[in-house]
């Protein structure tokens, strides 16, 4: 009934459940291929030289042989011309043969070796599929959209094709992801119909489609679709039992229910024919149409009492003379925006200094404590501290000073980089009451502030949204944005719950600092109620 499960062959590297590699990695892929391009030339040149010295040898042996062959005896009562065929059987062919058998592949070979260490491998290549999957349900994108490279704000050449599209649909099919399945496999056939050539044939194509389908529950057209199947293919292994187990099991239903049989509908399968699966995150509607800049909560009212402003930082040496430019993005919780914290040439020097300890990001386990990856946070991140560079210390003190908050009992200058597809589903940053013992290690308290830095601009996608009222923030290149996790009795803000939104186009840089509860008495003082 189902069609084997076979490895998958898609070669698009971009990231993960796949876990994206932060930029200058991936840079360096390309750059590795336009090397092997290259080697790969050097060694078509050394073949072609090769074959063409075959070829000189085998035209002057072929005249040669014709001459003496037509009169073998007159040919050798030359004494000369003895005394070359002995010299051609036990020298020159000898050369001949050394020569067929040097092989110009071995720097190419080599070449490939050395790099192969770098590749991306079978788990890669997966997410890399993965990724796009959840960019389509993200941002509402149909598999031709981006079978044609028609991204929302970007015109590209990069297509995928018919053989792509169906690597694509056997990356879920193997997943048991018939819901993408079945989109990505339409999309082939719709491809292959419309005369595009590939080496996948209709016949695996629908073969994969029909039994998505059925798996998607929708008898009527898994029918249709075998029934073609065993039009083209009739000697199929499983079409005909399929088709006849698909029949009987529509008309068991169609009596049980006392229905009529209605055809299926003649259009292609697109976005929206079948209900996406639900899966694990309860707001996963709200958080994509905020990624999608829908949804939002903020009434003309209430944004009538936000308000730009120069901040000092309560007077604070370091600012009196050169105040920071802060905008209010939400009143409640109160979020800000600071404008101009980070130079371009801080924002080089911090990437210059993270790439190198770039690793998958973390999350802790509420269960186990334990930090662990986990595909919902999909990004590569790496920890700065003030005696890695003046610029880190600089940054530390200036988040200090627009704060007013101490960042001694802070955690390290974090540093994050999204590539395509990267996201980290909504999460709170402060431990909740089922996690006493979450930054218990560090013996600072709870997370009582997120300060977030925005260090790059993003083509598409990518926003800090917050499903809970409704808010979404977008990387500004330089700014920074402020909350409070925690009320001031030290109650968990529940509200501060936001995600990173999938990185559409483009790559998201961004570094954080955490500041903790510890040093902070007298700084931001108790209420008296619990959401003071």
């Amino acid at each position: 009934l189902q069609p084997t499960l076979s490895s998958v062959c898609f070669l698009i590297v971009c990231c993960q459940d796949f876990f994206p590699t932060e930029t200058s990695q991936m840079t360096d892929l390309l750059y590795t291929e336009k090397e092997l391009v290259q080697s790969l030339r050097d060694y078509i040149k050394a073949e072609e030289s090769k074959l063409a010295a075959v070829k000189s040898w085998a035209n002057k042996l072929d005249a040669l042989t014709r001459v003496s062959t037509s009169d073998p005896e007159g040919y050798l009562a030359h004494p000369v011309n003895a005394y070359k065929l002995m010299k051609r059987l036990n020298t020159e062919w000898s050369e001949l043969e050394s020569l067929v058998l040097q092989n110009p592949s071995d720097g190419f070979i080599s070449n490939m070796s050395v790099h192969r260490q770098y590749f991306p491998d079978e788990e890669d290549q997966t997410g890399a599929a993965k990724a796009l999957m959840r960019l389509q349900d993200t941002y509402h994108l149909d598999s031709e959209a981006f079978s044609k490279g028609m991204l929302p704000g970007v015109h590209s050449n990069a297509v995928l094709t018919v053989d792509d599209c169906f690597d694509m649909g056997k990356t879920a099919y193997n997943d048991a992801d018939y819901y993408h399945a079945v989109l990505w496999f339409q999309q082939a056939l719709k491809q292959l119909d419309d005369g595009e050539e590939a080496a996948v044939s209709k016949a695996d194509i629908l073969d994969y489609l029909s039994y998505s389908v059925y798996q998607m529950g929708d008898l009527p057209r898994a029918i249709e679709l075998t029934r073609r199947l065993v039009a083209i293919d009739p000697n199929h292994q499983r079409a005909g039992g399929n088709l006849r187990y698909f029949e009987q099991l529509l008309m068991k239903q169609l009596k049980e229910s006392n229905q009529d049989y209605q055809p299926p509908s003649e259009e292609p399968i697109q976005l929206g024919t079948y209900t996406r699966p639900k899966d694990h995150l309860p707001e996963r509607e709200t958080y994509e149409a905020l990624c999608r800049g829908e949804g939002l909560q903020l009434t003309e009212a209430r944004r009538s009492r936000l308000f730009c402003r120069y901040h000092d930082g309560k007077r604070s040496p370091r600012l009196l003379l050169k105040p920071i430019k802060e905008e209010d993005e939400w009143d409640s919780p109160h979020i800000v925006r600071y404008l101009n914290i980070l130079s371009d040439q801080e924002i080089e020097k911090i990437k210059e200094l993270a790439k190198p300890r770039l690793a998958r990001a973390t999350v802790r386990d509420p269960k186990t404590g334990v930090l662990t990856t986990a595909p919902y946070r999909v990004s590569k991140s790496a920890w700065l501290e003030g005696e890695d560079d003046p610029v880190i210390d600089r940054v530390n003190q200036r988040i200090q000073d627009i704060t007013g908050l101490t960042v001694e009992t802070a955690e390290l200058l974090q540093v994050a980089n999204y590539g395509v597809g990267g996201q980290y589903e909504p999460h709170f940053d402060f431990s909740r009451k089922d996690e006493p013992d979450a930054f218990k290690r560090l013996g600072t308290g709870n997370r009582m502030a997120t300060f977030l830095n925005y260090m790059s601009d993003v083509e598409a996608g990518g926003a800090t949204v917050f499903p809970d009222f409704g808010a979404s923030i977008w990387p500004r290149k330089g700014t920074a944005v402020f909350w409070y996790n925690l009320f001031r009795s030290g109650e968990g803000d529940y509200r501060t719950r936001h995600a990173a939104c999938p990185v559409l186009v483009g790559s998201k840089w961004v570094s954080n600092k955490w500041i903790h509860e510890r040093g902070q008495e007298f700084r931001r003082p108790c209420g008296l109620t619990e959401v003071d």
